[in-house]
């Protein structure tokens, strides 16, 4: 039985770890956090991500814990509605859709059950090196002792740890987009009853979602930025940032800013998209935002992510565990998925993708190769 050791445990992890263990391999997550990440905006599963989920059997709890918004105003800088919908909203698009919009913590706690049983999962460590021989790769761990893994698979996200050890420094692939954005909970004090508010103010703007029937709020906020440099991570000092540009909105930024300030679950990064000529190295290869990131600009990462998984586990089934042939074939059935799916982020700047372009890309990937 292969062994293979996935590094993240939020999305793209665990599910390429269900279809994995589906598949016989044996499989390890390790994930820096002690357990699974509470937190992160609403994200969508959508077209071939769907049948994902359902071939998973999780497709009815997805459903039941669904946001459930009744439509969005679209504000003016002091405010003032300037534009409304019931039919759509800019975070999850149509609401008649037979997509699926729903926090993130949800969907991580819910994958992660799914596989607690059948997957080892090593969580409070990282990966902090990578030695590759002809039989496989031994892994040094921050905390557990070093062990040796037949493949080692980088599902850890846009700063990927593994990407870094086997392919090089981030700044070789990450492409940023001029901006960032922040996410963050708060008590709903704008009192919303299942409906979202979007406003902008000259380089920066908000969007707001009730959650946790009406007693929370989920805070998107962004800003139009050349990228910061990485000390402003330490010591809060990019949180004292996001909470001065919100304290300097017309509406509601004293508020707002004291809510960044306050908040548990208090993210925020560069709006950047990973592009790379191949997503594999020798017995390492990079899945999701670690390989091929689109960025939240194209509401499509966790779509992206879970297609993903199940193409990758599928390839190596599909080769015995033939690593070459199985990240080969990876490659070209999601090199043109990622591509559309990429471009959705830069197709409107300033708003979403048109709603032709998202049901061409997200549908645009066979899952039976």
């Amino acid at each position: 039985m292969q062994t293979v050791l996935i590094s993240g445990g939020g999305i793209a992890g665990p599910v390429l770890a269900y279809w994995l263990h589906r598949h016989g391999f044996e499989t390890t997550v390790v994930e820096r956090a002690p357990e699974p990440r509470p937190g992160g905006q609403a994200v969508d599963i959508r077209g071939v991500a769907l049948d994902v989920v359902e071939r998973m059997g999780l497709l009815e709890q997805a459903r039941r814990v669904r946001t459930r918004m009744r439509g969005m105003s679209v504000l003016d800088a002091d405010g003032h509605e300037i534009d409304r919908s019931t039919e759509s909203t800019f975070s999850s698009g149509r609401l008649d859709s037979d997509d699926i919009e729903l926090l993130r913590e949800d969907l991580v706690r819910m994958v992660y059950e799914h596989t607690r049983t059948d997957v080892e999962y090593l969580f409070g460590d990282s990966i902090t090196a990578l030695d590759e021989n002809e039989t496989g790769v031994h892994v040094h761990f921050a905390h557990g002792a070093p062990r040796a893994f037949d493949l080692v698979i980088g599902a850890d996200g846009l700063h990927s740890t593994v990407r870094r050890l086997a392919f090089g420094p981030e700044e070789l692939f990450a492409q940023h987009l001029g901006s960032y954005l922040s996410v963050f909970s708060a008590d709903n004090f704008l009192a919303l009853d299942h409906w979202q508010v979007w406003l902008r103010d000259g380089d920066a703007g908000f969007g707001i979602m009730p959650v946790r029937d009406n007693s929370e709020l989920r805070i998107a906020f962004g800003f139009e930025s050349a990228p910061l440099g990485h000390d402003l991570r330490a010591n809060g000092a990019l949180r004292r940032l996001v909470a001065d540009k919100l304290a300097s909105l017309s509406w509601e930024g004293s508020r707002l800013a004291k809510a960044a300030r306050d908040a548990p679950d208090f993210y925020c990064d560069a709006m950047a998209q990973i592009r790379m000529d191949h997503w594999s190295r020798g017995r390492v290869a990079l899945l999701g935002d670690a390989g091929y990131c689109p960025s939240p600009l194209s509401g499509q990462g966790t779509s992206l992510a879970v297609a993903g998984a199940y193409v990758l586990a599928d390839c190596l089934a599909r080769t015995h565990g033939d690593h070459h042939a199985a990240f080969s074939h990876y490659e070209q059935r999601m090199r043109s998925f990622v591509a559309l799916n990429q471009a959705l982020a830069t197709e409107n700047p300033g708003g979403p993708a048109p709603e032709a372009s998202i049901t061409h890309a997200k549908n645009a990937l066979s899952l039976d190769g």
